[in-house]
């Protein structure tokens, strides 16, 4: 089991313009999202293979962890034992 998540500062930055376009529309949707994700991303932890090899990245210690039309790529550090998200974006099918 890793131990903790890092959030890279690109990801952070991007889904606060994530949760602000939301939060447009609906204040709740915009917590909701947040929340849903906090807790799909603690669960990371305990499964951090579960997503697939990213197709952004040819290096197989990166993931891209697909959550409601957004991907999230992120690397699995095994030496540190930690999770690294390294941004969070619009989902493309390549």
């Amino acid at each position: 089991m890793l131990e903790k998540i890092r959030r890279s500062d690109e990801f952070r930055e991007n889904l606060s313009k994530i949760l602000f376009y939301i939060a447009k529309d609906s204040k709740n949707r915009a917590n909701n999202f947040k929340n849903s994700l906090r807790k799909e991303i603690e669960e990371l932890t305990f499964m951090p293979l579960k997503y697939r090899k990213s197709i952004y990245f040819n290096q197989e210690n990166i993931r891209d962890f697909i959550f409601k039309g957004y991907c999230i790529p992120y690397i699995i550090d095994e030496d540190k034992k930690k999770i690294i998200l390294l941004d969070i974006i619009k989902w493309e099918e390549r």
